[in-house]
């Protein structure tokens, strides 16, 4: 069939329909998947093996040498594995497609042998004498129907055929066209496709060449919507679509894998070694996809991808947990969640959400990574396996100016966010293999606004059994209780010189600013003291760290002062999970996050 294009011109007829061998295809589609399952284990064993020995083991130039080449192989393989993974969807939902137009072709044939039609080379249908005629009362002659281009779209001519035959004729005859037509289309689609998956000569895979495989890759993924796409349980429950992907065959795995990457690797649910596995190889094709732009907003998220990819090939250290991609994306401001440690096996499982200004960018790609990485490191002194994320799953505030723009921040960003961050939590616990995981939703900053939306929603946070609120300016509900966990299982991080947990409530901003237009300075201090005279009230709702909200509050250092004689720091807004600028407070995090919060001495609240 390969060649042919669609249309009016096309050569297709039906009885060449008909004799299309589709298990051919699939056993073309079979080989190019045995091609690339090779191709990925060869490159499993070179960044799996080959690549941590030679680098733990070996220094010289002579064994750096080997480590880049070794890297453009293992680069090279990935290659192979994409490329022929996209070549076996291809063929297979070629496949898919013709056998239904087959299946809608065969059905036409046998009415027409049912009613002792006859079915012509070009389509036409021939029907017998049928009926009475209206003035002699004899069977009325016999025709010829034959299909049309769009079925169902014939003018109507204000006359109905007498013959009962011609009837059924011109639908058996439509149905014909119909499948003639629908298989010639995709004939011409695939044969494009097929013709686009082609490899440059040579044994390195450049930039481009990516570039041109994220090509290639979004032209299968909308070919093969019947065929795999639309299968996905994008509306299911997280419980649901593990069990979905259980279902699978390997060879359905396979195939999804190579083609929706970007699918799997971001459905809540599946297990974290596939979603990892796809992420990876979706990060090539995001990449490969911004190189060939060149716009600010491109460029950034391309150096928090390629910064991602290079801890990801780096692996872990000594001491290290494994590092996790559990999901990827450019869409808004950029997506990535990262786990260290395995969340499917750990015992413990925390995931951060950052806040204001935290986007897909390098800034992020180093430090908010490592503030995960950090507290698994930390919390795995306490006892059983933990797992840390970082979880940039949805559109934090963005502002130039900063902590300005709390003043102008609306709980919307957080109440999309805290939806999203509720399923996540939910698919992460449904993965989990541990009969009762301990799991803490950690918020920072604007990112505890978001976890208080999450908990706020019907049932709480899925599988939370602690929630950890630090540098926060209110998380939009005003007792801790109102978070799902019990009040006794909300701890508050507030370092003495954090600036956003001193922020006013919007009612001391508006009488504060009345106070001043008529009474100056003193004025707007005695307003504001009297719009909030327990000075409790923060931009969100009550402040977690005061004796209303209820919380716990754990102990953490002061932080550098905002002012000083060395300028303006932020630090001791940031500096919550750091080992080496606030231990205390990295420590606290860590034990409340191993289950040992026992351990703590808690300090007074506000």
């Amino acid at each position: 069939m390969s060649g042919r294009s669609g249309g009016a011109g096309s050569g297709l007829t039906w009885s060449v329909l008909r004799e299309v061998k589709c298990a051919e295809l699939e056993q073309a589609a079979d080989g190019w998947g045995r091609v690339s399952n090779r191709a990925d284990a060869a490159r499993d064993r070179i960044e799996g093996q080959l690549l941590p020995g030679l680098r733990d083991t070996q220094r010289g130039e002579a064994p750096d040498a080997a480590v880049r080449g070794l890297r453009r192989l293992g680069m090279n393989f990935q290659y192979i594995y994409t490329e022929c993974g996209l070549l076996r969807t291809t063929l297979n939902s070629l496949a898919h497609e013709i056998k239904t137009q087959q299946r809608v072709l065969q059905g036409a044939l046998d009415d027409a042998a049912a009613l002792r039609f006859t079915v012509h080379a070009d389509g036409s249908v021939t029907y017998p004498a049928a009926g009475e005629g209206l003035v002699d009362g004899k069977p009325l002659a016999g025709g010829t129907a034959s299909g049309v281009p769009n079925p169902g779209m014939v003018p109507p001519s204000g006359l109905v055929a007498p013959n009962p035959n011609a009837g059924k004729a011109q639908e058996i005859a439509d149905r014909v066209a119909q499948a003639v037509r629908a298989a010639a289309d995709a004939d011409w689609r695939y044969t494009r496709i097929l013709r686009s998956l082609k490899a440059h000569e040579g044994l390195g895979v450049p930039v481009a060449t990516w570039t041109d495989a994220a090509a290639d890759a979004a032209a299968v993924r909308d070919a093969a919507r019947g065929y795999l796409r639309d299968a996905i349980p994008h509306d299911a429950s997280p419980a649901e679509r593990k069990a979905w992907w259980a279902g699978l065959t390997d060879e359905q795995r396979e195939e999804y894998l190579a083609v929706y990457p970007d699918r799997i690797g971001n459905l809540d649910g599946i297990p974290a070694l596939v979603r990892d596995a796809a992420n990876r190889d979706n990060l090539q094709l995001l990449m490969g996809k911004l190189e060939g732009r060149d716009d600010d907003d491109s460029a950034t998220k391309l150096a928090a991808l390629r910064e991602i990819d290079r801890q990801l090939r780096a692996g872990p250290k000594v001491g290290e947990p494994p590092m996790y991609l559990l999901g990827i994306g450019d869409q808004g401001n950029g997506r990535a969640i990262v786990s260290y440690g395995n969340p499917d096996t750990a015992r413990n499982v925390a995931a951060y959400v950052p806040g204001l200004n935290t986007s897909l960018d390098k800034e992020f790609a180093e430090g908010d990574l490592k503030r995960a990485r950090d507290l698994s490191i930390v919390a795995n002194r306490h006892g059983a396996p933990a797992a840390a994320i970082t979880w940039l799953g949805y559109d934090a505030p963005q502002s130039p100016d900063g902590l300005r723009s709390l003043a102008v921040a609306v709980g919307g960003r957080a109440e999309e966010g805290g939806k999203a961050f509720h399923e996540f939590m939910g698919g992460i616990k449904a993965a989990n293999d541990r009969e009762d995981p301990h799991m803490t939703a950690i918020g920072h900053s604007y990112g505890s606004r978001t976890v208080g939306a999450a908990a706020a929603r019907p049932g709480g946070i899925p599988g939370v059994d602690d929630i950890i609120l630090v540098g926060s300016p209110g998380v939009g509900v005003d007792h801790a209780v109102d978070l799902g966990v019990g009040s006794e299982h909300v701890f508050v991080g507030a370092a003495a010189n954090d600036p956003v947990t001193k922020l006013p409530s919007k009612t001391q901003v508006v009488v504060g600013g009345l106070g001043l237009a008529l009474g100056g300075p003193g004025g707007a201090y005695v307003a504001g003291d009297l719009a909030d005279p327990g000075d409790d009230d923060l931009w969100f709702g009550k402040d977690p760290a005061s004796k209303a909200f209820g919380a716990r509050r754990f102990p953490v250092a002061d932080g550098p002062p905002l002012v000083s004689g060395s300028g303006i720091s932020l630090d001791s807004h940031s500096n919550y999970f750091s080992p080496e600028r606030d231990a205390v407070s990295a420590d606290s995090i860590a034990l409340i996050v191993s289950g040992n919060a026992d351990r703590l001495k808690m300090e007074e609240p506000k």
